[in-house]
């Protein structure tokens, strides 16, 4: 079984809707419904660790509620940033094997989940390609450094998912080190933990932008705004 930690704890500065995305309606549901349905619906998750802004539990909780959710939540204040969240969120899990994903990528489904689930290694993490060039940049200077192979390089998706134990000392290692990660993956990998990835789908969007708010919107199959 696994415990799933649904990473929900932003306040949304770039979408400017003056409240975390979280809560904005796309489609008719705020953002974060679409994760817990999607992970109500895979009978191997029987736990969602759920974090939260600061203020907000009270609504979290009667969204749950609402949405009559069966899956049962426990709650945890969100940290400082996604590095210190996953940090306070791990030790509430209370299955050896974890997913991680985070709200703000509604069009997740139950199937996603379930591939995770079902690949036999134990530290997977959803990519796609990547469709354009990237290159090395100093952000102080303006110059660009030097070149990157395309084919050599992913766009980290959610979920993921990992053995509890190797994320805690991935996490371990990290704060001796004084390492911060925007995910987890990379993370463990860093730490020497052997991570793999599956093809994730383009339409696993992450909602930052109000321009984002549109296209999950469309997605999802109505036309919303900020």
């Amino acid at each position: 079984m696994y415990s799933l930690m649904l990473l929900n704890g932003g306040i949304g500065s770039r979408v400017a809707a003056g409240r975390p995305k979280q809560f904005i309606d796309v489609a008719g549901r705020p953002i974060i419904i679409y994760s817990l349905v999607a992970a109500d619906a895979v009978p191997e998750i029987d736990q969602i660790v759920l974090n939260y802004p600061e203020g907000f539990r009270e609504e979290i909780e009667r969204l749950v509620t609402d949405y009559a959710i069966q899956t049962p939540v426990t709650y945890v204040t969100a940290g400082a940033n996604r590095h210190e969240s996953v940090a306070a969120m791990l030790p509430e899990c209370r299955n050896d094997r974890v997913l991680i994903h985070e709200s703000a990528r509604p069009l997740v489904g139950a199937a996603d989940f379930k591939q995770l689930v079902a690949d036999p290694r134990e530290n997977v993490s959803l990519m796609l390609p990547i469709p354009f060039t990237v290159a090395p940049v100093d952000p102080d200077t303006t110059l660009v450094t030097g070149s990157l192979e395309r084919d050599r390089l992913r766009n980290v998706q959610l979920p993921q998912k990992f053995l509890k134990a190797d994320l805690a000392d991935a996490h371990e290692q990290a704060r001796d080190r004084n390492l911060v990660f925007t995910e987890d993956a990379t993370l463990c990998a860093v730490t020497g933990h052997e991570v793999y990835f599956i093809d994730g789908q383009d339409t696993n969007i992450k909602v930052t932008t109000p321009t984002d708010v549109k296209l999950a919107g469309f997605l999802l199959g109505g036309d919303d705004d900020v």
